[in-house]
């Protein structure tokens, strides 16, 4: 064999090869904690997994990019006097939210946990303990962490809980994912979001403006803290400069139904 045709049959050999180890590791979910990047403002952001990776195990960070839609979520592990007011926002703007608990917010606030369910928003699982499931490869103690809220939830509301899971500090892997997809949930991850958790320094309503109105775009899956007092403060002029830009607001079930 002429050392030409050797040449083109391993080059050809190399390429198959990178193709193939690409296109593996293209389809290879990484485990770590859910991150963005803004690339273009206004337009959808990057994750660590595409969306037609996760849509594999019924996860989502992003609804229909075609529609000016956005899904608003809220996270809460415990009750500092915030959630009132954001519900009352809420109820004013007619505008639907899911509100992600552990189990200590509803042992502690079951009449609040009541008033979002009588308004007609979706309690989601952020697991009983708030661990990092992650970390979690077993899938009885994995079950036992989402089961528990379930229980709790329907001793106090006398409902069902949605099958809708939010990972504890946004702390995942793929095995995590095929888990609660067997469990029959749904992994509601996160298109945009700010620091806005940390109560020791709350972030100004300039700020949080600044984060929230040019980074929205089609789709959103919206992260924030019930417990933060500038959202509580901010979200009647965040909805209303959302809605002026030609937004609707619409739940997790229109995000999964389409």
């Amino acid at each position: 064999m002429r050392k030409r045709d050797l040449f083109i049959i391993l080059a050809v050999l190399t390429a198959g090869l990178l193709l193939g180890l690409s296109l593996m590791f293209d389809n290879v979910i990484p485990t770590g904690a859910w991150g963005l990047s803004y690339q273009v403002q206004g337009q959808p952001p990057q994750g660590p997994a595409s969306a037609a990776q996760l849509a594999k195990y019924d996860a989502v960070y992003l609804g229909n990019t075609e529609e000016k839609v956005i899904y608003l979520t809220f996270d809460a592990g415990y009750e500092n006097g915030c959630t009132a007011r954001i519900l009352d926002t809420l109820k004013k703007h007619n505008v639907p939210a899911a509100f992600f608990l552990v189990g200590n917010y509803l042992e502690k606030n079951p009449d609040l946990v009541r008033r979002m369910v009588d308004e007609g928003h979706i309690v989601g699982n952020h697991t009983m303990h708030h661990p990092d499931m992650s970390k979690i490869s077993n899938r009885s103690a994995f079950e036992k962490e989402l089961s528990d809220l379930e229980v709790l939830f329907t001793e106090i509301t006398g409902k069902t809980m949605s099958k809708y899971y939010r990972p504890p500090q946004g702390n995942y892997s793929e095995e995590n994912l095929k888990m609660a997809k067997e469990l029959g949930y749904k992994t509601i991850f996160w298109s945009l979001a700010y620091v806005d958790w940390n109560n020791d320094r709350q972030p100004t309503a300039d700020h949080a403006y600044s984060k929230l109105i040019p980074r929205i775009h089609n789709g959103a899956v919206v992260l924030l803290h019930s417990t933060s007092a500038t959202n509580a403060e901010v979200l009647d002029g965040i909805l209303t400069k959302w809605e002026a830009l030609g937004y609707r607001f619409a739940s997790l079930d229109e995000l999964f139904a389409s």
